[in-house]
């Protein structure tokens, strides 16, 4: 089976810092392939490289076998959800109108009526009622601002959903809550994730698969299951939190 994502090779530097030196991973298809590592070792760099956002020196990212052409960009981009990680919701509209951003724009867009009822759907699947639709983000606690984000990166169906460090700033309650809602949308909607997260709960909770990046490359790859045991001393000290080990801290 061709795999949903795919990365070959994949270098990216910005003047003489080196960031990506030859990514390869593999995400199949309905999987949740989860990314970790420490900061600076490329995760982010390694997602907007396949929305595009970033272009890679080198190497090669594939969709479902193909690369992605600058006239289907709409068309491209139209297959992504993010929750991004500070929520990154727009002060000045509304829960719905952020819920909705994306329907109401663009080709196929739909009516204020149409997107208001889909938002209402969506805050409803997140567990918020629809009497928060009219709110605006000031008015919302931090793990409300979430679900309003996660909402929006569910808003039009997409295929491949990202999730940016989804239980930053969230205590250990509201983050437990996150990840099940997370896990149960991606199962759901049969959909792809691809999560960058430093929560070992986290990873736990949402991975299928998990992939650690070090010094701009894929340290190791294997399913959740053989994350414990993977025998590389640079996944172990950091799946654990130890000071002392192969990867250095930043003092």
């Amino acid at each position: 089976m061709t795999p949903r994502i795919e990365l070959k090779d994949v270098h990216k530097a910005f003047g003489r810092k080196k960031v990506l030196q030859g990514v390869d991973l593999t995400v199949e298809k309905g999987k949740s392939m989860v990314i970790i590592g420490g900061s600076g070792t490329g995760k982010s760099v390694t997602i907007k490289c396949i929305l595009g956002i970033v272009e890679p020196d080198s190497g090669s990212i594939l969709i479902d076998g193909q690369t992605a052409g600058r006239r289907d960009r709409d068309a491209f981009l139209a297959r992504f959800g993010m929750l991004f990680q500070g929520g990154a919701l727009f002060d000045s509209l509304s829960v719905w109108q952020n819920v909705a951003f994306r329907l109401l724009r663009g080709p196929g867009k739909l009516s204020k009526r149409e997107a208001r009822e889909l938002a209402i759907e969506k805050l409803r699947r997140v567990g918020l009622n629809p009497e928060t639709a009219d709110l605006f983000p000031a008015e919302l606690s931090g793990g409300m601002q979430k679900r309003v984000g996660l909402a929006r990166a569910i808003a039009a169906e997409p295929e491949i959903i990202f999730f940016d460090e989804p239980t930053t700033g969230l205590d250990p309650i509201m983050s437990g809550v996150i990840n099940e809602l997370i896990r149960e949308i991606v199962v759901e909607m049969g959909a792809t994730a691809i999560t960058i997260t430093h929560d070992m709960s986290s990873v736990r909770a949402i991975a299928d698969d998990v992939a650690m990046l070090h010094d701009g490359q894929v340290r190791w790859t294997g399913p959740i299951a053989a994350l414990d045991a993977s025998g590389d001393p640079y996944v172990d000290q950091f799946i654990h939190g130890r000071a002392e080990g192969p990867i250095e801290s930043v003092r």
